[in-house]
């Protein structure tokens, strides 16, 4: 962001404080200003200051992580949001909407794997015959041991 000035610097926070009120690691801050998820402006002396809305933001990277949202998905989410504002309950909505249907599929693929688990723990690597749920007429033996069709998205 750049430097300021010392009249603006108790405005700010340091990553400590930012690190105490989020419940975040110092080092984890520093991976996300990293990652271009968070920003932070430096003093003269070239110590990290973090205006006040970083909490809004690292609140909405921990919630993203905790269901499950990759990085790259959640830092293409910040970055439509408005610069210099803390992030409001509108800006959330729309952010959660975005990742609502990914969130529903994954939800689905999972309970598909929970429900198939007991007939497939079996087998072990999923290319046996006995598979039929995921690889009838063992036609994956070809191609080596292993759970090949543990995501059936790749």
């Amino acid at each position: 962001m750049g430097k300021i000035e010392s009249g603006q610097f108790s405005k700010l926070l340091t990553v400590g404080e930012v690190a105490a009120r989020s419940g975040m690691a110092v080092s984890a801050l520093h991976f996300y200003e990293a990652k271009g998820l968070i920003e932070s402006q430096r003093s003269r002396g070239n110590q990290r200051r973090y205006p006040r809305e970083v909490l809004r933001r690292v609140a909405i990277i921990k919630v993203a992580q905790r269901v499950g949202i990759p990085l790259a998905e959640v830092q293409a989410a910040l970055q439509s949001l408005p610069q210099g504002r803390t992030p409001s309950a509108a800006d959330w909505k729309v952010l959660s909407a975005r990742w609502k249907d990914d969130l529903d599929a994954r939800i689905r693929r999972l309970q598909g794997l929970r429900d198939q688990l007991d007939g497939c723990i079996g087998c072990g690597c999923l290319s046996m015959s006995s598979c039929p749920l995921r690889n009838p007429w063992d036609r994956l033996s070809e191609e080596g041991v292993g759970p090949r069709l543990l995501d059936p998205d790749d």
